[in-house]
């Protein structure tokens, strides 16, 4: 997935102020004692992340709680994170791949395997996301968050909810108002799953009828966004976009305007993991941080200030009740159930889709 952060600016603060008001109110802490800091290491930890993809104070205050100083390096998506690795780990100990990047990464031994006895705060995880099919046995990466995308909209714009991917990629009723992520996976796979066929197909038919579907739908497209949709959604210059639920729902804190649905064919579901790369200079501090991640106060303030779905049920239980009830980051089980996880198809489906993307963008 190539997914650029940008959320510092969307969230409310008076909604961040109010929490931590009601959490001074019923004692909660907002360190946690750490259990796996090791005093051979130095207390030194190099996080390699999307940007503005943790709390505001995490990194302070898991000093406060370890005594180990984070630096934070950022990349713009997955892709750059694998070359950047792929070429030698340059000294990173924490590492946040998505789904369909851990295959492929754990294939070219760019991974270390977890030790889960450094990570008891596992049990703080809903019980589904124990295991992966991406990564059966969890014994490579972690869950870290998790979401879907599917479609935001203008609700004072659309006639009805626009519940179908027919909106954005056969229709021009909403012409020259519509925002496609440009993600090439991405683009492909909702049109995939429009035209009825699997998100993750990798028959070339089919693919290229999910081309030939967004060539002919070019002229009613005004952008194909490097994940910025909701920025257009929020100006007025779009009014239905594909977009990863989170960065809506955010928006949706300051525009009671703006509303997200999963398409009735289904939308893409993603998890953002936590990995410790091949090489870490510090992996005892990695599974340090990673289980303070998972301790529930800490993971409470990261998801309150993210507004994707924690994996991490005993933050979920502190989060407010608008939050824990909110369909745009936690769709019902028959919206979940008719979506797809993004996977690794090999890198001859790669290669095929970026020629057929190539042929999209040419057209």
């Amino acid at each position: 997935m190539n997914r650029k952060r940008g959320m510092a600016g969307l969230l409310s603060a008076i909604s961040r102020r109010q929490f931590m008001t009601g959490a001074a109110a019923v004692g909660l802490s907002i360190t946690a004692t750490p259990k796996f800091a090791s005093a051979a290491e130095e207390k030194k930890l190099s996080f390699y992340n999307w940007d503005t993809y943790i709390g505001e104070t995490t990194l302070d205050d898991f000093k406060k709680a370890t005594g180990i100083e984070v630096k934070m390096d950022l990349f713009a998506d997955t892709s750059e994170l694998f070359a950047k690795l792929r070429a030698g780990n340059p000294g990173y100990d924490v590492i946040v791949p998505s789904n369909d990047w851990i295959p492929r990464m754990v294939a070219a031994g760019m991974l270390e395997e977890l030790d889960h006895s450094k990570i008891p705060n596992m049990k703080n995880l809903f019980p589904r996301f124990l295991d992966a099919p991406f990564d059966p046995g969890r014994k490579y990466s972690v869950p870290y968050m998790w979401g879907t995308i599917g479609i935001g909209y203008r609700k004072s714009k659309v006639s009805s909810v626009p519940d179908s991917w027919k909106v954005l990629y056969d229709s021009d009723e909403y012409a020259d108002k519509i925002a496609l992520l440009s993600d090439c996976g991405t683009m492909l796979s909702c049109a995939l799953k429009y035209l009825g066929y699997s998100a993750n197909s990798t028959d070339k038919a089919e693919n290229e009828a999910a081309a030939e579907l967004i060539i002919k739908q070019k002229d009613n497209i005004k952008s194909f966004a490097e994940d910025n949709g909701q920025d257009l959604l929020a100006s007025g210059e779009v009014d239905v976009t594909m977009e990863y639920n989170g960065d809506i729902a955010q928006l949706m804190i300051e525009d009671d305007d703006i509303g997200f649905v999963l398409p009735k064919e289904g939308g893409l579901i993603w998890e953002d993991t936590l990995a410790i790369p091949k090489g870490a200079p510090h992996p005892e501090n990695a599974h340090a941080f990673i289980n303070y991640v998972y301790e529930p106060e800490p993971n409470m303030l990261i998801t309150d200030y993210i507004q994707f779905g924690t994996p991490n049920k005993a933050g979920f239980d502190l989060m407010p009740e608008e939050y824990r009830t909110n369909p745009a980051i936690y769709p019902s089980e028959e919206a979940i159930a008719v979506s797809e996880t993004a996977e690794y198809l090999g890198e001859d489906v790669v290669q095929m889709r970026e020629e057929l993307c190539t042929k999209i963008n040419a057209a």
